[in-house]
């Protein structure tokens, strides 16, 4: 090893940079990288961890599979190499412990009391005492395992049998919404209790194995366990404050003040500490733990540590830590029927036994059933901090390779079904499908045709108020936003009463960073609004609001959702549903950057995910939703009351959803700075013997991800029409001059007129309805190519960048119930379809109205 050099030369001067430590490490790190991420992809559908992915890819490049082949193990990973790999993924490693104590809240583990630490004890004893059952059979099962000491091979199996990885569990209950409610809170507090008993017995373990050749007495491992219980004490005593005091110290310096050498200061603290433990005599990953825990948790100073260490570390260095565990691994160690047997024990024995033990207790506690369960399950996740105990039991010769490799796929078994026994057993989804069917809400007042609604006295008497949820990705979004909410307004004097909910839409990643803002944001399961504490710091988006409050008298409150995107629907109908919102506003998954002239822009789109969201969204709100496709409105910037000058043209066809643009309309034009216009669009050839009666008919043929989609509901189409008339009558008898209203009889392409209003750069903002109940007009549409199905045929091609539009956009859905249920369609004309479908169901006639 010591001829060995670090870099080359390069090829043309005769070096083999495969044989020189860094560009061989550099390669390795390369396959790793991508091997892992390839795979994370395709477990992403079955909810996996990272480290699932970051094994199975050591184990694939590893003697397991590809390593098989001599001359690729010998040119990539040859045994020389070994320690380099090592070394630098062990440094990832470290800091990834310190975010560990970063993320455990004490306070939190206190607050929960005695049920979670009697969770925790059961949690952790019986699986501790069936891994030391297990022991003494692997012992004379396996060959070669009784060469370890009888004391540290028991520890070791108890612990690796034992022991919960408590930020994957962080992780499993923060996409499943429970991180902050009571069942949460009793979990990660058991976890928490688990972590510590955990490390103590892994600190024995490690103390009494030495390094399996020094043949020291147990007066040296008195000594060793001596010493770490000092040097915890001393880090909890003089350290902490120490750290408490830096911390005050960079969150009054703030970013650009010197907080920096702050931030350094705390990162040299990791390794001094890790360098201290290991001088003891135990592994230095046990300095990096606790000095986490002696970083104050309040305030910016931890997020701000974490933001500086957690990407090199989670996105490159701990993949290499996990995959080379994943190397060290040979399945094939793993011979005969009755080894494959012990693998089976063990994984029974350690899911049984945690199981049980925590279920136990639980029900002893008074939880349900049910909860309970997913209690004992969650507890079970191994994961993480598993592969670091194997991997410490290997390296002080504990454990053989194939005991390694066993107690290895019990650890991915065991992680692995964690997640998906989860969800099969708690669906936190349907506590939000409840919520949307409580209420049926207008923006203003009831329609003309309906006057005997239940909910059209609490619409009257609330008529001067106007509750909103605005939902956000970033800062980009506000200016807009605000526009469109001081738009929507209507009157400025006397100021009508707006409350403006803020709600913030974070993904949910597996960054330590994720989850701190997860519990900040989160209570009870749901988002809540967090009072504004004296010397906090406020981003541009918390400045933007404010300054909007208290110039424009609006009541602003904002919220933060942390979830993962499969679920954050949940948590806008839910706030929507508990502030008793009248309107959802959502961004557009696509953003427009106006340069050049002629509706040039340059979109950035934030990807299918995100339109994912929003369609989930618009099914499941308990409200009416309104998706805003900003291009620049209000010129980009925030405005104030008196500065609001734009134009807002709503075209209406007919339907509920055009019946809704029309009632925002109304509010709009009670804006001194704003100009509506109207333009009903008339089909010309109605009661000409041209008219072709239309039917839609639903489609199992096609793709409601590709296909515009309509309501199935069976519509009276005269009904229909007497809600349309009503509803422009009453609102051109209501508006009178403030509105200026026009029909536009249309003979030809629809869409072409749609367009060139967007195209006139007369109007700042185009209001439509989405179209789910269409008139004959747009029912012919619902054959055209779709790339935004999800705006409906009219607010598709207003969005679409390839026409030209230059007004921003806003597409408007009415809740209604009946309407929920919507399909793709085929077009029907005088009995003659334009896409055939051989499984057409009864259609509904669309009629001009």
């Amino acid at each position: 090893m010591a001829a060995v050099k670090t870099s080359s030369n390069g090829v043309w001067q005769g070096d083999d940079p495969l044989h020189f430590a860094f560009p061989l490490l550099i390669l390795q790190a390369l396959l790793i990288l991508v091997l892992s991420r390839l795979l994370a992809f395709l477990l992403r559908p079955l909810r996996q961890p990272k480290v699932i992915a970051e094994m199975v890819a050591g184990i694939l490049l590893g003697p397991s599979a590809l390593g098989r082949n001599a001359a690729y193990l010998h040119a990539l990973f040859p045994p020389w190499s070994t320690p380099v790999l090592e070394s630098v993924a062990s440094l990832g490693l470290l800091f990834f412990l310190f975010l560990v104590g970063l993320e455990l809240d004490l306070r939190s583990v206190r607050r929960s009391g005695r049920r979670a630490f009697a969770i925790a004890a059961a949690g952790i004893s019986l699986p501790f005492a069936c891994g030391v059952g297990v022991a003494f059979v692997l012992r004379r099962a396996i060959p070669g395992a009784d060469q370890a000491g009888y004391a540290p091979f028991l520890v070791f199996m108890g612990v690796a049998l034992s022991i919960t990885a408590f930020p994957v569990l962080a992780r499993i209950l923060a996409e499943l919404k429970l991180l902050t409610t009571p069942i949460g809170e009793t979990a990660l507090a058991a976890a928490a209790f688990n972590d510590v008993a955990a490390w103590v017995l892994l600190a024995l373990a490690v103390a009494i194995s030495g390094d399996g050749s020094s043949g020291r007495g147990p007066v040296t491992s008195v000594w060793v366990l001596l010493c770490s219980a000092a040097f915890v004490a001393a880090w909890m005593v003089g350290v902490k404050p120490a750290m408490g005091w830096v911390a005050r110290r960079a969150d009054a310096a703030g970013e650009g003040g010197g907080g920096e050498g702050w931030v350094a200061v705390t990162l040299a603290g990791v390794l001094a500490s890790g360098f201290v433990t290991d001088v003891i005599g135990i592994h230095s990953i046990f300095g990096a733990f606790v000095f986490g825990l002696t970083v104050p948790k309040e305030g910016a100073f931890a997020g701000r540590v974490t933001a500086r260490v957690e990407d090199l570390v989670s996105e490159l260095l701990l993949p290499l830590y996990f995959a080379s565990s994943g190397l060290k691994t040979d399945v094939a160690a793993i011979r005969g029927g009755e080894a494959w047997g012990m693998l089976a024990l063990v994984i029974a024995t350690a899911c049984v036994g945690k199981i049980a033990g925590t279920f136990g207790v639980a029900m002893a506690c008074g939880m349900e059933v049910r909860e309970a369960i997913v209690l004992g399950v969650v507890m079970n996740t191994k994961g993480l901090v598993e592969l670091i105990v194997l991997n410490i039991g290997r390296e002080r010769k504990v454990l053989n390779e194939e005991t390694f490799a066993i107690l290895v796929l019990m650890a991915l078994v065991t992680t692995f079904i964690t997640t998906p026994t989860v969800m099969a057993i708690y669906k936190p989804a349907r506590a939000g499908r409840r919520r949307r069917q409580l209420h049926h809400r207008k923006l203003q007042g009831p329609i003309p045709s309906a006057p005997s609604s239940p909910s059209a006295g609490a619409a009257t008497a609330n008529a001067k108020e106007l509750r909103v949820l605005a939902c956000i990705h970033g800062g980009h979004d506000v200016p807009a936003l605000i526009n469109l909410i001081e738009t929507i307004r209507g009157h400025t004097q006397p100021r009508r009463l707006v409350k403006l909910y803020i709600l913030r839409m974070v993904e949910l990643t597996e960054r330590t960073s994720s989850i701190l803002m997860a519990r900040a944001a989160r209570r009870n399961g749901l988002p809540f609004l967090r009072p504004r504490r004296a010397g906090e710091h406020h981003d541009e988006v918390d400045v933007a609001f404010d300054t909007y409050a208290q110039l424009g008298h609006v009541a602003v409150r904002a919220m933060t959702a942390v979830s993962a995107l499969h679920t954050i629907h949940d948590d806008v109908a839910a706030v929507a549903e508990d502030k008793r919102v009248s309107l959802v506003v959502l961004p557009f998954h696509k953003r427009h950057h106006t340069g050049g002239h002629g509706g040039g822009d340059d979109v950035e789109n934030l990807g299918p995910e995100w339109r994912a969201v929003n369609r989930r969204i618009l099914r499941e709100a308990p409200c009416s939703v309104a998706v805003l496709v900003d291009r620049g409105f209000g010129g980009g910037e925030q405005v104030s009351s008196e500065q609001v000058a734009h134009g807002v043209c709503v075209v209406f066809f007919g339907g509920p959803d055009d019946r809704e643009a029309l009632e925002l309309a109304g509010r709009m034009a009670e804006h001194p700075g704003v100009q509506v216009t109207v333009v009903r669009f008339v089909d010309g050839k109605a009661g000409s013997e041209e008219q072709s009666e239309v039917t839609l008919r639903p489609s199992h043929t096609k793709n409601a991800d590709r296909s515009y989609t309509f309501s199935t509901a069976v519509v009276d189409t005269h009904k229909e029409k007497e809600l349309d008339e009503a509803a422009v009558a009453e609102f051109r008898q209501r508006m009178g001059s403030l509105v200026r209203f026009e029909e536009r009889v249309v003979v030809g392409n629809v869409v072409e007129e749609v367009v060139s209003i967007g195209k006139s750069r007369e109007y700042g903002l185009v209001v439509v309805g989405k179209g789910r109940l269409p008139s004959t007009m747009v029912a012919q549409l619902a054959v055209r190519p779709a790339e935004h199905p999800e705006l409906g045929p009219i607010g598709d091609a207003l969005a679409s960048s390839g026409h030209g539009v230059t007004s921003s956009v806003l597409v408007v859905q009415q809740h209604d119930m009946t309407n929920a249920d919507e399909v793709p369609v085929s077009v029907v004309v005088d009995g003659h379809a334009h896409e055939h479908d051989a499984e057409a169901a009864k259609g509904t006639p669309m009629e001009e109205p």
